[in-house]
């Protein structure tokens, strides 16, 4: 294991330390009548590694590989920051959930999906990696918990059943929850035509979720007819922004099928920078923290830096990400 992995590893990505000094003080009474309680002043120091899991491509999508740590400039709020943790290819374990829509307007597709990703799950779970599996309809439901085992994966993806309505923010807001007690790299594949029906959870509720969760969606869009009237265009469009914003991607899963999409989370997976840094200089007051992440050495353009756009800190939540 590499020291920079231990590191990362021991510190337990986004975890808080709190180092408390305390001074106690003592007064010789040499000196008569020096007498009365001594303050002990307590020293509090807030120290947070922020990860940030980096792709970078070409503009025809080809990986950039072979960057070193000086390659990359990081700005917090807009003020920069000194890369403390670096790996070319993270190595940290994959906890992935899979969330299959199993709603009406996705039910035609149900037993390809089915398939594609039973060999997905056995091309990709090494022995660190763990995967869940949740269906969302009408409810949301855990299929089966976090495991190592394809088979116990293979048996879960055999109890989907179809409804009629889709809670599609209700199953990114839980699956995004539980993945936030999660060492390591936290990934939600979601596979749906975007069209939630049921009230609740909000776009903005799912999204604030995998941000403070950490967790990067990964969009497979299951589009009905194309030419269909009844095509949700805005349920795309919000499986989209809400990959851009945690640092996943989406994929058409017409361009190529189910199988092709997955090849290619797969490659993104596998393909990750990690840089790691101490947050100093914050701009006080904010509840989101906004990054950018760039290669100052290329030209305008010549790179697609993908990342998570910001993240929460402990306060209370606010309305910064939205």
């Amino acid at each position: 294991m590499t020291p920079n992995l231990r590191m990362v590893r021991d510190i337990a990505v986004a975890a808080r330390v709190t180092v408390v000094a305390a001074l106690a003080l003592a007064l010789c009474s040499l000196l008569a009548g020096a007498q009365g309680p001594v303050e002990e002043p307590t020293l509090r120091v807030d120290v947070r590694l922020v990860s940030v899991f980096v792709n970078v491509t070409d503009q025809n999508g080809g990986i950039i590989g072979g960057l070193d740590k000086e390659n990359f400039r990081i700005t917090e709020d807009g003020r920069p920051q000194t890369v403390a943790i670096f790996e070319r290819q993270s190595e940290l374990p994959l906890n992935i959930t899979l969330a299959i829509d199993t709603s009406g307007s996705v039910h035609k597709d149900l037993s390809e999906e089915i398939a594609a990703a039973r060999r997905f799950v056995h091309s990709i779970l090494r022995p660190q990696d763990q995967m869940s599996v949740i269906e969302f309809s009408t409810k949301v439901r855990e299929l089966t918990g976090f495991t190592n085992k394809p088979g116990q994966i293979d048996r879960a993806l055999g109890q989907l059943r179809s409804d009629f309505a889709t809670a599609l923010y209700e199953a990114i807001d839980t699956a995004s929850d539980r993945l936030s007690r999660r060492q390591g790299r936290k990934i939600l594949l979601v596979i749906s035509d975007g069209d939630n029906t049921v009230k609740g959870i909000s776009y903005d509720d799912a999204l604030e979720s995998a941000l403070r969760s950490e967790t990067m969606i990964y969009s497979l869009i299951d589009v009905p007819i194309a030419a269909s009237a009844g095509r949700n265009l805005g349920g795309e469009h919000a499986l989209i922004t809400l990959a851009e914003q945690t640092g996943g991607k989406h994929f058409y899963v017409d361009a190529g099928g189910l199988d092709q999409a997955f090849a290619q989370v797969s490659q993104d997976l596998r393909t990750q920078y990690l840089l790691g840094y101490y947050p100093h200089n914050q701009e006080p007051g904010r509840h989101f923290h906004r990054i950018q992440v760039t290669v100052p050495r290329a030209a305008a353009n010549q790179f697609n830096i993908r990342h998570k756009t910001g993240y929460f800190d402990d306060t209370p939540a606010g309305s910064d990400a939205r």
